[in-house]
């Protein structure tokens, strides 16, 4: 879980930094695209071409298409029909995405996954919930399909490495996702992209780099690390972890109001929902070890 919790907070910068200088400001197509070219330069010269297995490689290619490609294009899209509170309440069902996804891929159904995941979109909920206002119907689709593929792309990841051991690290193959990310990200700018909103300054290009470099190269690769090293309701709670990491850091620099009850109430709520989850794992280890010597 340390891998998570890095990019937890690595994450919770981002959502800052987009909001101070990107949001409004540089085009959201060409945003993602340098986010995922820059990725893309760091890990594609390390690439192992052959000697992989075949589903490994296209299943990274499609895990990357599902995160950085459909995710982005519908959650910037979603910012026309919603305001910024309800398109923050509509990401916090991810969790539930996680674990439905992965039970399905493992044919079974586990309750204490579901549960804690269920209980980690309350807290989330408690931080984030406002009244919705307008025609959101819309948003809120497109906003669950980001959901659901990022769930998707994290939850294939975890299950690729595990069904398809390589004695090549994870590093030599990463390269993979990248490129599976820019075949939507590429076209994406091209049919969609407004050049006439460019970063303008220093300041801008630098928060694109630091964005592309950090929070995509590392977070993405310490995300898939640390996903192969949880259950998957340890890994959908985590998913809602960045809500209160991300109101904190706005609060602390950038001297945001916030509702520091509800904050508090929520992040106890997301917090006892791992605790659920670790409680439901040692009692299934218990009775799995109850027959043996």
């Amino acid at each position: 879980m340390p891998y998570l919790a890095v990019v937890t907070v690595l994450w919770a910068f981002s959502f800052s930094l987009i909001g101070q200088y990107l949001a409004g400001r540089v085009d959201s197509d060409f945003a993602v695209l340098v986010r995922v070219a820059i990725a893309a330069a760091v890990f594609v010269p390390l690439t192992v071409w052959r000697g992989l297995p075949r589903r490994l490689v296209a299943g990274f290619w499609v895990a990357g298409a599902l995160q950085f490609g459909i995710t982005y294009l519908c959650l910037y899209r979603s910012f026309t029909v919603l305001t910024v509170p309800e398109v923050l309440l509509f990401t916090v069902l991810t969790p539930i995405y996680v674990t439905l996804i992965d039970d399905a891929l493992e044919g079974r159904f586990n309750r204490r996954a579901l549960l804690a995941a269920a209980v980690a979109v309350g807290g989330g909920a408690i931080i984030r919930f406002h009244k919705l206002e307008g025609d959101y119907l819309w948003g809120f689709v497109l906003l669950q399909v980001a959901n659901a593929t990022f769930a998707a792309g994290q939850v294939l990841c975890r299950h690729l490495l595990a069904r398809h051991p390589t004695p090549q690290p994870l590093h030599r193959f990463f390269g993979h996702f990248f490129l599976g990310a820019l075949l939507l990200a590429l076209p994406s700018y091209w049919l969609f992209g407004n050049p006439a909103k460019l970063p303008q300054t220093a300041v801008q290009w630098g928060v694109l780099a630091w964005m592309g470099l950090f929070a995509t190269a590392l977070g993405m690769y310490w995300w898939v690390l640390g996903s192969t090293e949880v259950d998957a309701g340890t890994l959908a709670v985590m998913n809602e972890l960045h809500v209160p990491a991300g109101l904190v850091v706005n609060l602390l620099i950038w001297s945001r109001e916030a509702d520091l009850p509800r904050l508090l109430a929520g992040g106890a709520v997301i917090f006892a929902s791992l605790a659920i989850n670790g409680w439901g794992r040692r009692g299934a280890l218990g009775k799995a070890g109850s027959g043996s010597p």
